[in-house]
């Protein structure tokens, strides 16, 4: 099986951890790893401009057949899969909070600079900081904290899951996931293949995982009632607990005040029960 994935030292980590849980279950498998820069790797001058820049070229190499399956930060893949791929599986998953480096929010001086480029952290920030200045922050971790360690920024924020996998071990700080809501699927490795390629969604489906599953198609579901993508200032974040999910979902309109919701619905949603949810937040962008 050929499996492509970005060149970034987070996403080879995190193909790692596919092919550590392929092996478990597929052990006569052969596995080659094609690795592949994309159009948001290249470009680190730009602001995030929507879903795909992470995945455009590997959903690519999948339609023309140059690999049979690619590995993703589930957060980064479109909420409507490019027409003829689909996602068999989705890891189990880790940790869904931001975390702020080296101090706390609230220890933070007036004044003080604090680097992201995801409008949904910006926008909560300034909501509960509105003291504080945001600056853009792109590059992979290591050079986002390199950044920080040059002085360019007093505190840098990110995500727990991608420190956690890359085993760094620094000061940070665990944002309030009810304050911070974080972005749907943040936490999740998902694989993506052709809809066509059975004999690859086969082998892929023993690796998805249905807490995960659940619980972020119904992120998904609110984003694409939203009518949002990733470069819309809205969180939000399902959790399992036994046959209920409980939803907590912020969205900043344009002027910056944020409408948060939370509500608790069957594991086995459907439309009808995601509607309200999106309807709370305005109803779409």
């Amino acid at each position: 099986m050929i499996i492509g994935t970005r060149e970034s030292g987070l996403a080879l980590r995190q193909t790692d951890i596919f092919l550590r849980a392929a092996k478990g279950v597929m052990p006569n498998e052969s596995f080659t790893v094609v690795k592949m820069k994309s159009g948001g790797d290249i470009d680190q001058s730009s602001a995030l401009q929507g879903f795909g820049m992470f995945v455009r070229e590997l959903d690519a190499a999948l339609l023309d057949g140059s690999i049979d399956a690619s590995v993703n930060s589930m957060k980064d893949v479109p909420i409507l899969p490019e027409e003829g791929l689909c996602i068999p599986a989705i890891l189990p998953r880790d940790a869904v909070e931001d975390v702020i480096l080296p101090l706390p929010i609230s220890e933070l001086p007036a004044g003080a600079t604090v680097g992201t480029s995801s409008l949904r952290r910006a926008a909560i920030v300034g909501s509960v900081r509105p003291d504080l200045n945001v600056a853009p922050l792109r590059g992979n971790i290591h050079t986002r904290l390199d950044k920080l360690d040059a002085g360019r920024y007093d505190a840098i924020i990110l995500a727990r899951a991608g420190l956690d996998r890359m085993g760094i071990d620094r000061d940070m700080h665990v944002l309030d996931p009810d304050v911070f809501i974080p972005a749907p699927a943040q936490g999740a490795i998902s694989i993506s293949c052709r809809s066509n390629d059975m004999k690859t969604i086969e082998k892929l489906i023993r690796l998805d995982d249905k807490t995960t599953r659940i619980e972020t198609a119904a992120e998904r579901a609110v984003m694409r009632m939203m009518g949002a993508g990733c470069t819309s200032p809205i969180g939000v974040n399902a959790k399992c607990a036994g046959d209920a999910l409980t939803v907590r979902a912020v969205f900043f309109g344009s002027d910056g005040i944020p409408v948060r919701t939370s509500r608790i619905i069957p594991c086995d949603f459907t439309d009808d029960d995601i509607s309200p949810i999106a309807a709370a937040l305005g109803g779409g962008i």
